[in-house]
């Protein structure tokens, strides 16, 4: 096969969902897809990159489009050994719970009646229910955020967005931050609901606090005829 010929080739992702893959098939077969690949092969080879290849993709295979009825977006993985795992805010079992996450339960404490903080940052449980928590960068090298912006994710992430926003069903898009804010011109359906406010880092956490994301996005799905998001986490989880 020539390089041209294997550069058009649709480079779909191990387990992603069939829907995703219909909808994201222009991407996976774009020169800039392709670029990425052989950006981020440099990088894993060179450098320590988070999370493992495994996982990039992991919001995606959780969260089938069909399903997603809410949107909670994120910038950059963390960038710890050990924490990202492909969802966006969320860690591994056993792992030291993000600032970031715990301003999130502290929220979801005053938001949401008697929501219990686990003492893990596992999310999962979110994602299978239709929460797609998605970064706008899905990889970065240990120690350095923000390593892997420019590098073609952003095209990927709002193809996404973009995929969401075509669903005919109310979807709830959550933007915590300015990054995230910025997104809101690509989510054009009369039908969805957008929540925007400070991001829950340490450094915005007071502009957060009070703004009671999880029960409007709750009231927005009821409002549209769908089943509400069950914010409590399990107490107990394993690690995988």
């Amino acid at each position: 096969m020539s390089e041209a010929a294997d550069k058009s080739k649709a480079l779909i992702p191990a387990g992603l969902p069939a829907d995703w893959q219909a909808a994201l098939a222009p991407e996976f077969a774009a020169p800039y897809f392709h670029e990425l690949k052989d950006f981020l092969v440099e990088q894993r080879r060179d450098f320590t990159v988070y999370p493992p290849a495994a996982d990039v993709m992991n919001a995606l295979r959780l969260a089938p489009l069909a399903g997603v009825k809410v949107f909670i977006l994120g910038q950059d993985p963390y960038h710890g050994a050990g924490q990202a795992h492909g969802l966006s805010f969320s860690v591994r079992p056993g792992v030291r719970i993000p600032p970031s996450l715990r301003n999130i339960y502290k929220e979801l404490q005053q938001d949401i009646e008697g929501f219990v903080p686990p003492k893990h940052g596992y999310l999962r449980s979110w994602a299978e229910q239709g929460v797609l928590l998605l970064n706008a960068v899905l990889t970065v090298r240990s120690g350095e955020a923000n390593s892997h912006a420019n590098k073609g994710w952003e095209k990927f992430t709002d193809a996404v967005i973009r995929a969401v926003n075509a669903k005919e069903e109310r979807v709830v898009f959550v933007l915590w931050g300015a990054y995230a804010r910025k997104k809101a011109k690509l989510i054009t359906g009369k039908q969805h609901v957008i929540i925007e406010s400070a991001h829950p880092s340490p450094l915005s956490e007071a502009k957060f606090f009070g703004t009671r994301p999880f029960s409007q996005v709750n009231a927005a799905l009821e409002e549209a005829g769908q089943t509400p998001i069950d914010w409590q986490l399990p107490l107990e989880v394993s690690a995988e």
